[in-house]
């Protein structure tokens, strides 16, 4: 492979990248969906590739899907509760308010409870654009199957995708409402910022300490932060970030700077209706690159 077929690879990299993760929920198994695609390419005469673009779109889809089905064991038997691999995005990915959406914390859980093809079909169909004839060819079915997973997918979806609000300024302030009244003890305050039906959900995968089941409500959510505040996050430094295009609250130890906690937040009408704290090692390993997704 010349130096030019490299850089045409890399330059579609994050698009790439993005299907890949959107499908598999996971940027340890994205990456190595695209590199597996790129040793597929690389060992392909380019005479035989008319358009590269649409043809490493297949070769990932098809990459991610293998993959998918093998992971789904792996998180059934997951301990406590799964969430996805967080990515770091940049402050500005919430412009393309679809994309944005299509990579929150909210989305990819719902897109948890599709089957590996429907989630690919609607995945490609619904975020990236494709015609159900195109998508056929790229999952190896028929147009006729893929319209029946289509719509069954876009129905599921449907009835359990929740509103999405884009990162703001609003939501910074917000949340920073939020982050001192934890640190406080201001229950009143955080019961102001908190929406009735907040939901808490921690990912620890059994190698740290969290909560195993979700944390529902207001008044439960703030208990469990402020003994949180009070407790095993009293000597954590806390700095702000853009992970999944959501504000986010990175902990890190004061002793040694290792990230133990990332917590993104999720809004809607200028109260928080999600907290999604990842604290699995495995899961922080990569948090300091910075991801730019594309769907075009």
């Amino acid at each position: 492979m010349d130096e030019v077929g490299e850089g045409a690879f890399d330059e579609l990299r994050p698009l790439l990248f993005t299907i890949a993760y959107e499908i598999l929920g996971s940027a340890a198994d994205a990456e190595d969906a695209v590199q597996d695609s790129y040793l597929r390419w690389r060992d392909t005469d380019p005479a035989t590739v008319e358009y590269l673009r649409p043809y490493l779109k297949q070769i990932v889809t098809r990459q991610s899907l293998n993959r998918l089905r093998s992971l789904s064991r792996r998180r059934e038997e997951y301990v406590g509760n799964w969430l996805p691999e967080p990515i770091r995005t940049e402050h500005d990915a919430s412009h393309d308010v679809l994309l944005a959406e299509s990579v929150s914390m909210a989305m990819l859980l719902v897109l948890e409870t599709l089957g590996p093809t429907e989630r690919a079909v609607f995945v490609l169909s619904e975020v990236f654009g494709h015609s159900l004839i195109e998508i056929a060819d790229m999952i190896g079915k028929s147009a006729v199957t893929v319209r029946q997973i289509a719509h069954r997918a876009r129905a599921h979806v449907g009835d359990r995708r929740k509103r999405f609000e884009p990162d703001s300024a609003t939501s910074r302030a917000v949340i920073s409402q939020f982050m001192l009244a934890a640190r406080t003890g201001d229950v009143h305050t955080l019961m102001d910022v908190l929406a009735p039906d907040v939901v808490q959900l921690t990912d620890g995968g059994g190698v740290v300490t969290a909560a195993r089941r979700p944390i529902v409500g207001a008044a439960e959510v703030a208990k469990y932060l402020i003994a949180l505040a009070r407790g095993p996050m009293a000597e954590m430094t806390y700095e702000y970030g853009t992970f999944n295009a959501l504000p986010a609250i990175l902990c890190r130890s004061t002793a040694d700077g290792r990230l133990d906690t990332i917590q993104m937040i999720e809004l809607t009408d200028g109260r928080i209706t999600g907290l999604y704290a990842v604290r699995n090692p495995e899961k922080l390993r990569t948090t300091e690159v910075v991801r730019a997704i594309q769907r075009d």
